[in-house]
């Protein structure tokens, strides 16, 4: 039985099988299964029954009175005298074989992947200049290394499931810098091509409100079920033409999570050190705007914290997964039944021709 199901020229006919709704109730080898495999019993009950309709032909001829002196000289007709009986044994394994429907079954695994699009907004006042981070560098530069390392993993995740990230900066006016991309080459041109802004005169300043809310219109004309705004600041907000609270209702409003960070050890204002106290920074507004959006505030006072709290974000911000696996099946049992009948077909001619006299 088995040698038949994996007989090369049944494999290529395979190949071109009609798709099935039966279910694999039995399994044999490789992809093949049998849906109703009690039609196997008949196997044994028709080599029973054949077994036995020739053993009644044997006495039938026993009754014959002859008297044979020697074994007379058999002729090619009687030579092949089994073949009827063989043809219809066979016709009667194909049928059941048929009835108890062979299947080919193929296994196919979906994945569906719910993407996360993530904005990325960085303060570029004047203050990002200073290097309380880290002694040998400035804010920005130990910022741009994080969220840069961040952004990559974000978009070439090794799950397969990359999510659109979008870079955007703020001081006075916002700006934005690299629209929604996979490109994690061209995300990181743009990252490490950040600067301070240049008129500090004109352009200076820390508009969080301005800042945030630029990001909600970014995140606004996407298509993504789950919405992500990681905004990251060293100063407080001392630009009112959007107040913070007023860009964290409309974050609300869009169902856009906002994670907000401060990047800092020490507050400045100008380029005066106003107090080394930790309690002279105001992060009231940083953490309602996280509060009321389902997000989190952070604070970071060094490069390895700042790298602790962008690995939480990315640990709070897993991309969701749904993987389905189904099985197709292909019937095979047209290749059995044609077959069937051809030898019940013979065996019916020659028991009726040839083989009439002797069977």
């Amino acid at each position: 039985m088995s040698a038949l199901l994996a007989a090369p020229a049944l494999l290529q006919i395979a190949d071109s099988a009609p798709k099935s709704a039966a279910d694999e109730t039995f399994k044999l080898f490789g992809a093949y299964s049998f849906s109703d495999p009690w039609f196997l019993l008949l196997i044994p009950a028709a080599v029973l029954g054949i077994a036995w309709g020739r053993m009644r032909a044997g006495r039938a001829k026993g009754r014959v009175g002859a008297i044979a002196t020697q074994k007379p000289r058999r002729s090619i007709v009687q030579r092949l005298a089994w073949m009827p009986a063989a043809l219809q044994l066979a016709a009667l394994l194909l049928v059941a074989i048929a009835l108890a429907r062979p299947l080919r079954g193929s296994v196919e695994t979906n994945t569906t992947t719910e993407g996360v699009d993530i904005a990325l907004a960085i303060d570029i006042s004047s203050s990002m200049e200073y290097n309380d981070l880290d002694e040998t560098r400035s804010r920005l530069e130990v910022v741009k290394e994080v969220v840069r390392k961040f952004a990559v993993r974000r978009m070439t995740d090794r799950e397969g499931a990359a999510d659109n990230v979008a870079l955007l900066t703020f001081a006075h006016y916002p700006k934005l810098v690299c629209p929604f991309t996979l490109d994690a080459d061209a995300m990181t041109g743009f990252v490490d091509g950040l600067q301070i802004v240049k008129n500090r005169q004109a352009e200076d300043g820390t508009a969080i409100g301005v800042g945030l809310a630029k990001a909600v219109a970014l995140l606004k004309g996407t298509d993504a079920r789950s919405k992500v705004a990681v905004l990251l600041t060293d100063g407080e907000n001392n630009v009112y033409t959007i107040r913070p609270e007023d860009a964290a209702d409309l974050a609300a409003k869009e169902g856009i999570k906002v994670y907000t960070v401060f990047a800092g050890r020490f507050a400045y204002n100008g380029s005066m050190l106003l107090q080394r106290a930790d309690e002279a920074i105001d992060t009231t507004e940083l953490e309602q705007i996280a509060k009321k959006t389902g997000g989190r505030f952070f604070r970071a006072k060094d490069p390895r914290e700042l790298e602790k709290v962008y690995a939480e974000i990315e640990k709070l911000e897993r991309t969701k997964r749904e993987t389905k696996r189904f099985t197709q099946t292909f019937d095979l049992y047209p290749w059995f039944l044609l077959p069937a009948l051809a030898c019940y077909a013979l065996a019916w001619f020659s028991a009726s021709t040839w083989a009439r006299r002797i069977a």
